[in-house]
């Protein structure tokens, strides 16, 4: 195990290097372990379920303590920093609704960069990158809000596979990018190069450093001979990051998040449909898909990923439906025979939506058990049907 990882910065810097060519400014990191964030009060954990960051009380302004993290230089430090900042925001109104879309997402990288250290300005990279959007990532494409190259969410530890995709997971994928984001800082020591490492590779800027030596503080742009993209990456980090600091000199204002839309991490128990975790947490399906969209299909499947994504004032809803339902189901899982409990049969009866799969995982039996028991022969079931859930075998 020991010999593995001292060969690890070898083959992620040639990983690294080829995935600087890519000429779409996505980042290419190193590899990193997803580090938990600090469960919010009240919420129960489930084993090896992360919770999310508490979340700000009602009164408190998530902007003043964006600004107060911030950590590179205002709007006048450049000429093209504040050129950007305006075209950001040359139509106010447009600007401050689609930053109140983003707005729960925002607030959640927020309270992950801050479990870590990170600059503020970094907060606002999904801006730059989706503008917090979970972008579906086609074949050997970057994806999710901070536009991740598969290669790289590989050696980030990000799962990414038919069922599960885990650059589209908002939790996730904040830990896993923040965490790398402090790595760079604690080795570059220059929050500038942190970006321009995060756009064009480690491997790329550890070579300009030994040709070129560490920037100087001015300009702010750091005048090395990196691609465009990587210097206007920069540029655009910092512009958004100026309106954040000065929203009035671009004659924007900008949103508050109620405390009922900061999103919390909820553990899911067993496989359940999509629209029936939707209609379970009073919500469109469609904007439940949105908020956990690395599920690929229309199944939240524990083995996939433990938790659903939840707007908190959703939460106590989801949590009592599901309550229900499972006090449901062990009404249905009645004995047949009170003469003789020791060899009593059990029976289910079948659900809107129910599959064998999702039975037998209830029950804590087998698919094959079942087709045995009830002798079935495929995989329709019908609502009302009645299932034996236990056997001799």
């Amino acid at each position: 195990m020991k010999k593995r990882v001292s060969l690890l910065p070898l083959i992620l810097s040639m990983v690294l290097t080829a995935c600087a060519n890519v000429p779409s400014g996505n980042p290419h990191p190193a590899k990193v372990e997803t580090t938990p964030v600090a469960p919010a009060a009240g919420e129960p954990i489930a084993p090896s379920v992360e919770m999310a960051p508490q979340p700000a009380s009602p009164d408190s302004n998530v902007w003043e303590r964006l600004r107060s993290s911030f950590a590179m230089a205002d709007c006048d430090a450049d000429p093209s920093v504040l050129l950007q900042a305006r075209q950001y925001t040359r139509h106010p109104r447009q600007f401050e609704k689609r930053l109140l879309e983003v707005m729960p997402r925002l607030v959640y990288v927020q309270q992950v960069a801050a479990q870590y250290d990170v600059a503020g300005e970094f907060v606002l990279l999904p801006w730059v990158e989706s503008h917090f959007q979970p972008v579906s990532g086609r074949r050997h494409r970057p994806a999710g809000m901070w536009q991740i190259m598969p290669v790289t969410a590989d050696a980030m530890g990000l799962r990414v596979d038919d069922r599960y995709d885990g650059r589209l997971d908002v939790n996730a994928a904040a830990n896993a990018v923040m965490k790398l984001l402090k790595q760079y800082h604690d080795r570059f020591h220059d929050w500038r190069v942190v970006d321009y490492a995060y756009n064009a590779g480690e491997y790329s800027i550890r070579k300009m450093i030994r040709k070129h030596g560490l920037p100087a503080d001015e300009p702010l742009i750091p005048a090395w001979p990196v691609r465009r993209v990587t210097r206007e990456h920069l540029t655009r980090l910092l512009a958004i990051a100026c309106v954040v600091r000065e929203p009035a000199r671009f004659n924007v204002s900008l949103p508050r998040l109620s405390e009922e839309k900061h999103l919390v991490r909820i553990p899911i128990p067993h496989p359940i449909p999509m629209a029936r975790a939707a209609d379970h947490a009073g919500m469109p399906v469609d904007s439940l898909k949105d908020l956990n969209a690395a599920f690929r299909g229309d199944l939240v499947n524990p083995r996939v990923n433990s938790y659903l994504l939840l707007p908190r004032g959703h939460v106590q809803q989801f949590r009592d439906a599901l309550l229900n339902q499972s006090t449901s189901a062990s009404a249905d899982m009645r004995p047949t025979d009170p003469r003789d409990h020791a060899s009593s049969r059990k029976t289910y009866t079948v659900r809107p939506g129910d599959s064998l799969w999702k039975i037998a995982h209830d029950c804590s039996v087998s698919v094959a058990q079942l087709r045995r028991w009830n002798q079935l022969t495929g995989h329709t079931l019908k609502p009302g049907q009645v299932l034996q859930v236990n056997g001799t075998d």
